[in-house]
């Protein structure tokens, strides 16, 4: 409920912003006023066009679909009422806003055969896809903190992770990523573009727009790889620090039910952040490339459709609390009149 109102609120704030934003990439030189980019997509093959079109919209359904159950199941049954569902319904969400702020664009310009987005939904769409991934990061790592007092605390749990503490977390993890997305996308006003405007992606991603720039983009660089590597390493050293954690109580429980009961509660979270964490580290290194190609952006269909459509499917599937409530919410919406 919070993330929602946040988000709508920032939102709104966003859109304001750029529209009242009356800066354009100056003309100077090799240098042009960019009114539009050309998203190449993820291929120019016209009798592909409706192939990647259905498979694309069945991926977002099943994406949106899946994680709108969870939100739901959780929301309407009491006992998911704790932190650990708490945050998993925000993921969801965030899941649904980060397929959307990239997919939906992509599935207008197939069925309108156009590939361009205005230099404001550009930005506007960078913006999004920075809060939604970054997101999603800080709240895998506050999960994997909340299974390391699960796990290892298990009688000061409900102290330690109790609701004002759980609602802070979420606000702190939404402003952490609004103010580095708001301030990347600022920085991105100073920089001019050239006449060549085209993004071999299929959605605008920083790296890939800053790659067109004509005007200096060193101050961008050096803010790019120092705040991403903030984001990036110390979330990453807290889920590997907790599991350490966790990994170690686990051994030290003697009875082999219990191990497993231990470790069953965190699986599904460790299965995920490894598809998360490696997938993106497949992309990042694929987009730190010199030249780029369409590789690139077929990685990132793995990163921003695959992974976030597969996370309702791993939670579901690996947690019996979480079938239950799926199955009483299934039989209770085929029963109703």
């Amino acid at each position: 409920m919070y993330g929602t109102l946040l988000f709508c609120y920032c939102f709104n704030i966003i859109l304001a912003s750029f529209q009242a934003i009356s800066i354009r990439p100056m003309e100077a030189g090799n240098q042009t006023a960019v009114l539009k980019f050309i998203l190449l997509g993820l291929s120019e093959d016209v009798d592909l066009q409706p192939l990647l079109f259905g498979l694309f919209l069945y991926m977002y359904l099943v994406c949106v679909i899946g994680n709108l159950l969870i939100i739901l199941a959780i929301s309407l049954h009491s006992h998911l009422h704790t932190p650990m569902y708490f945050f998993l319904s925000n993921l969801s969400l965030s899941d649904i806003g980060f397929t959307s702020t990239t997919v939906l664009k992509m599935l207008v310009n197939i069925q309108t055969r156009t590939n361009t987005i205005t230099y404001e939904g550009c930005l506007t769409q960078m913006y999004f896809f920075m809060i939604f991934a970054g997101l999603d990061n800080l709240l895998l790592t506050v999960m994997a903190y909340d299974r390391f007092v699960a796990i290892c605390h298990p009688l000061h749990y409900t102290v330690i992770m109790n609701p004002r503490l759980c609602v802070l977390l979420l606000l702190l993890s939404w402003l952490i990523c609004l103010t580095y997305s708001l301030l990347q996308s600022l920085m991105v006003l100073r920089v001019s573009f050239c006449k060549e405007t085209e993004i071999p992606h299929f959605f605008c991603e920083l790296t890939q727009i800053l790659k067109l720039a004509c005007s200096d983009t060193l101050i961008n660089d050096i803010l790019l790889y120092f705040v991403s590597g903030l984001l990036g390493v110390i979330p990453l050293t807290g889920i590997l620090f907790s599991y350490s954690k966790i990994i170690s109580c686990i051994m030290g429980i003697s009875s082999v039910a219990g191990k497993y009961k231990a470790f069953s509660t965190c699986g599904s979270h460790l299965l995920v952040v490894s598809l998360f964490y490696g997938v993106g580290l497949g992309v990042y290194l694929t987009s730190g490339t010199t030249h780029p190609s369409r590789k690139g952006s077929i990685a990132s269909v793995m990163y921003t459709v695959v992974t976030p459509m597969l996370n309702p499917f791993i939670y579901s599937l690996r947690n019996r609390d979480m079938k239950g409530a799926l199955r009483r919410l299934f039989r209770s919406g085929a029963y109703s009149p």
